[in-house]
């Protein structure tokens, strides 16, 4: 990737901004949908030492409004997250030797693909190397979904042309390790980052930071600021992972799914700074914050001289967002 940045950088990305984000509008499911409407979404992820990174991606589709909920841990930690999450259904895989998991796991989960919107495939994951292999497996069998590549999951690019809806949420470090430039260089120009990574990838490729970015392959950008910075602290990404994931399932297109869960992961850690501090607040507290916000982003809006409101932007509409 540092060929494709030499002599290159974008000048600007288009500002998130509430306006904006009114053409998008959430879903709006109606008041008798069923949990199936609102769409099944998969969280693949945890370990023997992080189990709980799946559970705050968990949760967070959840509260960003998914129906229907199924987790996919180590056999190890699975009954115990059972418990501790009781609204999913939770599937044990086996893991190898050195912690990753085993690439007949993916084998299992195929069985779901026709039932599931999105998925979510990373958080907490150990042993990158050894997780390439089960990664690969289960692509495949979720083309007809989208996907949100997290954590370690997002190695996979390096062996993988992607070629399915995919959402990849790398901090400036990760995007380091994927793309070979150092932490300092995607500091310096993150916007050129983002743009040569989702077109070297066919991604949506979210870059995450105090300012974070969204690019597609095409090359259309936004950005959103507004820093929290409480935000940067352990378990954020997964939750930030689980409410794009849990807006994608209920039906909104990659590139619109991760706005909204970017500005929405933002103003649950804004309301907590307001009520906690600046500092100090938890990851599992972000998604209890949602579904007030949800419901303030989603109330209707007069329509100015008669015209009617925006329509959804789905999941056939991978590309740029009208």
């Amino acid at each position: 990737m540092s060929e494709l940045l030499m002599g290159t950088r974008a000048s600007s990305a288009t500002l998130l901004t509430s306006a904006m984000l009114s053409r998008w509008p959430l879903p709006d499911h109606g008041s008798d949908a069923d949990k199936e409407i609102r769409g099944h979404v998969l969280i693949v992820g945890g370990s023997v030492e992080t189990p709980g990174a799946a559970m705050l991606a968990a949760i967070a589709a959840l509260r960003a409004g998914a129906g229907k909920l199924t987790i996919a841990v180590p056999a190890a930690v699975a009954q115990g997250l059972a418990l501790a999450v009781p609204e999913a259904r939770v599937i044990g895989l086996p893991l190898s030797s050195g912690g990753g998991f085993l690439a007949r796991g993916s084998d299992r989960l195929a069985a779901l693909a026709g039932a599931v919107d999105a998925v979510v495939l990373g958080p907490g994951m150990m042993n990158a190397q050894g997780t390439i292999g089960f990664v690969r497996g289960l692509l495949p069998a979720f083309r007809r979904s989208t996907v949100v590549l997290d954590a370690f999951a997002m190695g996979v690019v390096r062996h993988l042309c992607l070629d399915q809806p995919v959402v990849m949420t790398p901090h400036a470090g990760e995007m380091a390790n994927l793309s070979g430039l150092t932490k300092e260089a995607v500091c310096d120009d993150p916007l050129s980052t983002a743009i040569a990574a989702a077109r070297l990838w066919n991604a949506c490729v979210v870059l995450k930071g105090a300012c974070s970015y969204i690019a597609q392959p095409d090359g259309t950008t936004w950005r959103h600021e507004g820093s929290t910075p409480g935000l940067a602290t352990s378990g954020s990404g997964d939750t930030l992972a689980g409410v794009i994931g849990g807006l994608a399932a209920r039906g909104l297109a990659p590139a619109v799914a991760s706005a909204w869960g970017v500005v929405l992961h933002s103003r649950a850690g804004a309301a907590l700074a307001r009520r906690h501090g600046p500092l100090g607040f938890l990851a599992r507290e972000l998604p209890g914050e949602l579904p007030r916000l949800i419901q303030s982003a989603s109330r209707p809006r007069r329509s100015q001289e008669g015209r009617a409101r925006p329509r959804l932007v789905t999941r056939s509409a991978i590309g740029r967002p009208s």
